[in-house]
């Protein structure tokens, strides 16, 4: 089976991806939403997780051979780059939302050294704001930044710029459009539905997709 379809199939099952067209949910920006996403529901499915951090550790061998260090986004990011790390056999860190404010104050968290080739990994992409940040505090740090691997991204316009004005490479388990395909096939939504799911995503703000 296709990755991003395996992938797709265990995130709704779990219902880390869960659709609601009917009902949006509401996201703390205030804008109506027909999907709610949680992958850290994938850690507590033994099965799951094992899809989850062997596809990760896939693509980075195939998009990312050089990496010497994994960095996870905080915190999201931590569990899932600790375990594809030690299946890699593999250093690995994460980089705190901001720096601590005792002891030696940091926001990089474990062993970089300056020139070290590192990916990052993230859960969720959606406008890209977070990670970029993270790539940000990594490459001040003389980090030589491949690229990000994630879980599941939106495909968000937003965070397409961002992260291609950043010149920063991701790469995705599955996305949005993945999934919504998977969900119609698999009866968790009418097969109508993934049109209102796609004009979401083109256009969060725009609210015509509830019809």
């Amino acid at each position: 089976m296709d990755l991003r379809i395996k992938i797709a199939k265990d995130l709704l099952k779990i219902r880390a991806v869960f659709f609601r067209p009917d009902e949006p949910f509401t996201w703390a920006s205030g804008i109506k939403s027909p999907v709610y996403c949680d992958n850290r529901l994938t850690l507590s499915d033994p099965e799951v997780r094992t899809d989850v951090e062997t596809g990760l550790k896939t693509l980075i061998e195939e998009n990312y051979p050089e990496a010497e260090v994994l960095m996870g986004t905080s915190t999201a990011g931590i569990a899932h780059a600790a375990i594809t790390a030690h299946l890699m056999n593999k250093p690995m860190g994460y980089v705190r939302s901001g720096a601590k404010d005792h002891g030696r104050q940091n926001q990089i968290e474990g062993k970089l050294e300056k020139g070290q080739k590192v990916v990052v990994v993230e859960d969720l992409i959606s406008t890209g704001g977070s990670v970029l940040e993270v790539v940000d505090v990594l490459r001040n740090a003389g980090a030589d930044v491949l690229g990000i691997v994630s879980i599941f991204t939106y495909g968000m316009e937003k965070g397409k710029k961002r992260l291609q004005d950043a010149n920063v490479k991701n790469v995705s388990l599955t996305d949005f459009d993945c999934i919504a395909e998977v969900a119609a096939e698999d009866g968790y939504i009418k097969p109508e539905d993934i049109k209102r799911l796609i004009a979401f995503r083109n256009d969060p703000s725009d609210e015509g997709w509830k019809g």
